[in-house]
Order: C-alpha cells, then structure tokens, then sequence
C-alpha cells in the first residue's frame, strides 16, 4: 500500500483538537477593518470548529490526523 499524501494548503489552515474535531480561524479578519467594531473584531479572533458536514472532506484531505 502506498502512502497516502496530505494537501499542504489544508494542513495550514485547519489543526485537529484533542476530541478529534477539527478547528478554523475565523473569516473576515483580514481586511476593510476599519468599519468593524472592535467587539467584533475582538470576538473574530477566537478560534472556532469546523461544520460537522465539512469533517468528511478534510479528513481525505489529511489522512494521518
């Protein structure tokens, strides 16, 4: 059997917790930030979990987490 290869781009972007969930920075942190409050701005910082649906397609993606 060969040996399965990750997608790097994924492997950047997603870590894995230690209850097997996977986790995702926050969108729309990167630019027009002037008009965001600071409370929002404040709460995008926070890391969050990926939607249960999207689970099946990262883990192909990263077969060795």
């Amino acid at each position: 059997m060969y040996k399965l290869k990750t997608l790097s781009s994924v492997s950047k972007r997603f870590k894995i917790s230690y209850s097997g969930k996977f986790l995702r920075r926050s969108a729309c942190k990167s630019h027009l930030l002037q008009k965001k409050t600071s409370k929002r701005k404040r709460n995008l910082r926070r890391v969050t979990n990926v939607n249960y649906f999207d689970q099946y397609s990262l883990n192909n993606n990263l077969p060795y987490s």
